[in-house]
């Protein structure tokens, strides 16, 4: 690939021609939506945009039908959710609930823009789960009065795969909307499933006692996880920990 191939300079041009008629009329035949089409072949990328309060998919490209087997115009929210895999379910729907807190907060101000990553195993066209990239990016149109979505979503089945916790970041820090690379999803939940599991537990007000016999463990080895997350995210309580992760929607 392309180091110029890299950047989401195109996917900005795109975003700054059509976001002021609403991405309606779209040109199939615009010079830069072919040469997004071929970048995005090249990346395994499709990109779709959305109106946050009508929660409405305005428009998305045609890869769509090759990486999820659901043509552009078929497209919807709940496609997303339904298609994804049983064990991820969780994730995406904290990842949904997040969605909707950022657009009504810029819906609120009337002005701003934030961002949103994280991966999901998502079923494709040929009915197998693959890693999925999700990148939202969410800003207030004061044209249209409303939040659009411009969301990318990248394959990356061929990527280093992390042994613990999963990629998450979500604050205004555009340069994470990028081709996205070792360096980038490393960022965010560093725990181990088990691990994570236990410090949601946690949140809900489960004892250590409790958590052991809910989860058929011991009382030291629970102890032991609670220990181990500390030491993973750098928190000196696991009430900051939880802190921490309720206000990054991760719990």
């Amino acid at each position: 690939m392309k180091a110029e191939d890299k950047t989401y300079g195109l996917f900005h041009k795109f975003i700054e021609k059509y976001s002021p008629v609403g991405f309606k009329g779209i040109d199939c035949n615009d010079p830069l939506l072919i040469e997004l089409e071929e970048l995005t072949e090249a990346n395994n990328q499709f990109f779709c945009i959305a109106d946050l309060i009508l929660f409405h998919i305005i428009w998305a490209s045609k890869r769509s039908t090759k990486m999820i087997g659901i043509p552009p115009g078929e497209l919807n929210a709940y496609y997303f959710f339904e298609a994804t895999h049983p064990d991820d379910i969780a994730k995406h729907s904290l990842g949904r609930s997040k969605t909707m807190s950022l657009a009504n907060d810029l819906y609120c101000a009337k002005q701003g823009n934030a961002f949103l990553s994280s991966n999901i195993r998502i079923r494709n066209s040929q009915g197998k789960y693959e890693d999925l990239l999700f990148q939202l990016y969410f800003f207030y149109s004061t044209i249209h009065k409303t939040v659009f979505l411009f969301q990318v979503h990248t394959n990356i089945e061929s990527f280093k795969k992390r042994k613990h916790g999963y990629h998450y970041y979500s604050g205004q820090d555009l340069s994470n909307f990028r081709y996205p690379d070792d360096e980038l999803l490393n960022i965010g939940n560093p725990l181990s499933d088990r691990e994570f599991e236990i410090v949601k537990l946690v949140a809900e007000g489960f004892t250590s006692q409790q958590i052991a016999e809910k989860l058929f463990l011991s009382v030291y080895t629970v102890n032991t996880h609670r220990r181990n997350t500390l030491k993973k995210s750098g928190f000196n309580t696991i009430s900051d920990l939880i802190y921490d992760f309720q206000n990054r929607g991760l719990i």
